[in-house]
């Protein structure tokens, strides 16, 4: 399979957490962050981070970190247009990017080679789960940064609503078993509670 780049996303404004960094929370010994990057590392060559604000603060995961390129909060599309449009200067040649969330701590191994291979002749292709679409879980090409741009400059915000219009393969993706449990793959960590369980699972 040909170096598919990583995009971890990580720019949200966690307004259900009471603000702050979702993917600097620790679950266990570690941030939600290095799980995350733990898993999609050994699918995917170089991998960026998408977030704005202060990049010191994330300075122990020795990643690069790339601010949105509009000022104002434009949500994650505004987050996959700067991760792809650092692919395309740092690293030629390579022609897909697969985007995470920076609090969806369970992701599968096989993320990538699933989008991949169930992209078929479709542009780009995103995860589905019993849970729904999860536009920002794709496999993108970098090319797509120009579409992106343009998107969020006519007032575009909608993930879901681009990755349908621009003909996205829809990949299903079954439950994960933790501990005798079944969870979504994609489960990500908005709320106190959420973190809970999720440190649960991880202990």
């Amino acid at each position: 399979m040909e170096e598919i780049a990583g995009i971890v996303l990580a720019g949200g404004q966690s307004r259900r957490m009471g603000g702050g960094d979702k993917a600097l929370l620790k679950l266990g010994k570690r941030p939600v962050l290095a799980e995350v990057v733990a898993r999609l590392a050994p699918q995917a060559g170089s991998i960026v981070l998408s977030a704005n604000g202060d990049p010191a603060r994330f300075a122990a995961f020795g990643m690069p970190v790339v601010p949105d390129s509009r000022a104002e909060f434009q949500g994650p599309l505004a987050g996959i247009e700067a991760g792809l449009s650092w692919v395309r200067a740092a690293c030629p040649g390579v022609r897909f990017a697969v985007t995470v969330p920076g609090d969806t701590p369970f992701i599968p191994p096989d993320l990538v080679q699933r989008l991949a291979e169930g992209r078929g002749d479709a542009p780009m292709a995103v995860a589905v789960s019993t849970a729904g679409l999860h536009p920002v879980i794709g496999l993108w090409p970098v090319a797509m940064a120009e579409g992106l741009a343009e998107a969020l400059a006519r007032g575009e915000r909608r993930a879901s609503a681009f990755v349908r219009a621009h003909g996205a393969a829809e990949v299903a993706f079954g439950p994960i078993r933790i501990g005798g449990a079944a969870l979504d793959p994609f489960f990500n960590i908005n709320t106190p509670e959420d973190l809970d369980l999720a440190r649960g699972l991880c202990e």
